[in-house]
């Protein structure tokens, strides 16, 4: 009797690694909400969030509504409360097309982010988790 420890042929593929994450700043103040780049490719993303207001704020990244559309769009990213003059990160993944980055409050325009084809994979990346 013959005992192998392991088999030629692979079953499975070595499945790639996602795209590096990348960090995605976003400012609150009383108007609106500024993020940070405005444009990047889809993928693994953190959030951190400053909220510059005078109210606490409730942080959601959802994409935008087709033209017909009623309702918010899909949320990637939602946050709890950030109290005035605190800061909080969120992990996330993003897939392409438009996303508003909203907050509760009444009167604070959204930023607009613009998310396009995926990154390039972090597979030959040094010193990657």
């Amino acid at each position: 009797m013959l005992v192998s420890c392991g088999d030629s042929d692979h079953k499975y593929a070595n499945a790639e690694r996602p795209p590096t994450p990348i960090v995605v700043s976003a400012a609150i103040n009383d108007q609106s909400v500024i993020v940070s780049p405005r444009k990047f490719g889809a993928g693994p993303i953190t959030l951190i969030i400053s909220n510059q207001s005078s109210a606490s704020q409730q942080v959601t990244l959802e994409t935008d509504d087709q033209p017909g559309d009623s309702g918010p769009g899909q949320k990637a990213i939602a946050t709890g409360p950030i109290n005035p003059r605190e800061t909080a990160s969120v992990k996330g993944q993003v897939v392409e097309g438009t996303y508003a980055l909203r907050v509760g409050g009444d009167g604070v325009k959204p930023a607009t982010i613009l998310v396009g084809k995926e990154r390039p994979t972090s597979q030959n990346d040094l010193l990657q988790p």
